[in-house]
């Protein structure tokens, strides 16, 4: 009892259970009550531990899902309601695959591997134990390689749907028409908002504008679109005047590119009600002199231009230190993107660091080509990136080839992949078979 008694004196010292209502640690130190080093996924946000934890409580499913609720979707290979389904409650004994923390277990780096995940790397053996015989093309295969590149993955299984394949077979490994889809415009047409101009700006007679900056905004699809200083700043009918806007400002008015922002690593710290990101706070290499700048926004679009352009490219790589970004202005992405800029190559065809990491997303009933900002969303597994990037410009098959090639991966795609994914040769014969079948 006394143990007791000074865990929890402890506890109320350090302010762990005392300030558990909002649960910010009041130590300088928080590290202090980690209980192991957390995850790539998860390390930004670790002081913001009422994220995931309840008090005393253990972490809750929908702590998973409010984050990672896309993954958990129709397309889900393994949705939830396959579990519920009583004829699987045989399978739930080996793995009760409907909660997250079954397979993600965190504060657990010596366990954790491919994808976040915790369980044994052959785990997909405790319900697929017959695959060989349900399908001859498996005979053989070790249950470690379910998960390799080009194959297999537990959540999103997409890129390899059998009929999505079937329908890509014998592709080119360019084809002809190699362009990304154009973004929807959201200014001009003739109903649209009345284009301004410089002497139109609207900024308060006590607040000092440099003229550069004006220029800049006139330049930008704000002030085409009709946006005016005030409507970002404030300063109008009585409200405050703000010279740095927050996230909200732009949220206003592009909710889905916020919303897209702060689910990825950009942005997920100030989702979670922290500071902002910083390149200094990364795992990945960054440029040391980029280290102290806080991500948001104009970060990458700058505060007056908003040049998409720059945004593309110049701010990816003012940041990122990595092998694959080192690699990309000596890549023939790269030398398409120079072209497309240059004037001498279509629009569209023009390869940047954002046409694939945070890309133009075609959508179902004719709905508005918008960019998706979270840019972790195709990457884990980065089959994923297949059909929403790959696919604009290569063959399936090719794609499928290039991203199993870790090594081509790292040269940013300069050369042709060296790796082969059987899986269009699988479906092929099955197709054929079925045919033959009569079924």
């Amino acid at each position: 009892m006394s143990t007791r008694v000074s865990v929890i004196a402890w506890l109320l010292v350090t302010g762990v259970v005392g300030g558990y209502g909002t649960f910010r640690l009041t130590s300088k130190d928080q590290t202090l009550y980690l209980p192991g080093r957390t995850s790539d996924g998860h390390y930004q946000i670790e002081m913001a531990c009422e994220s995931c934890h309840t008090p005393f409580g253990g972490v809750a499913q929908d702590a998973c899902t409010k984050c990672h609720g896309e993954a958990r979707t129709a397309a889900d290979s393994h949705p939830e309601s396959k579990f519920l389904d009583p004829r699987n409650a045989d399978r739930l004994k080996a793995i009760d695959a409907r909660k997250c923390v079954t397979c993600h277990t965190e504060h657990w780096p010596e366990g954790t591997h491919k994808g976040g995940a915790t369980v044994a790397a052959d785990f997909c053996v405790k319900c697929h134990d017959n695959v060989g015989e349900e399908r001859p093309s498996h005979a053989g295969m070790s249950f470690f390689t379910c998960s390799d590149a080009g194959c297999h993955n537990y959540h999103d299984n997409r890129a390899l749907w059998e009929d999505y394949l079937g329908k890509h077979l014998n592709e080119p490994a360019i084809l002809a028409v190699a362009k990304v889809p154009p973004r929807t415009s959201v200014v001009g047409g003739p109903n649209g908002p009345k284009a301004l101009t410089a002497k139109d700006q609207d900024a308060p007679p006590n607040v000092p504008v440099a003229a550069m900056l004006i220029a800049e905004w006139e330049q930008s699809a704000h002030a085409r679109a009709g946006v005016n200083c005030t409507g970002c700043h404030g300063g109008a009918g009585g409200s405050p005047w703000v010279d740095k806007p927050a996230l909200a400002a732009c949220a206003g008015c592009h909710g889905e590119q916020d919303k897209g922002f702060r689910e990825g690593r950009h942005g997920m710290r100030e989702a979670a009600g922290l500071d902002a990101m910083t390149p200094g706070q990364a795992r990945l290499p960054m440029k040391h002199e980029a280290k102290d700048k806080k991500l948001g926004c104009n970060t990458c679009h700058g505060g007056h231009r908003h040049d998409a352009k720059q945004a593309a490219v110049d701010s990816c790589l003012g940041c990122h230190d990595d092998q694959h970004s080192r690699a990309y202005e000596g890549s023939s992405h790269f030398k398409l993107w120079q072209a497309e800029l240059s004037g001498t190559a279509a629009k569209g065809t023009g390869v940047s660091c954002a046409t694939c990491h945070i890309p133009r997303e075609k959508r179902e009933g004719g709905a508005p080509v918008l960019v998706q900002h979270n840019q972790n969303d195709n990457l884990r597994p980065n089959e994923k990136m297949v059909r929403n990037v790959c696919t604009s410009c290569h063959g399936v098959g090719f794609s499928l080839d290039a991203m199993a090639d870790a090594e081509l991966v790292q040269k940013n795609f300069q050369g042709r992949p060296t790796k082969h994914v059987a899986s269009l040769e699988m479906v092929e014969k099955r197709m054929a078979g079925k045919k033959k079948g009569g079924r």
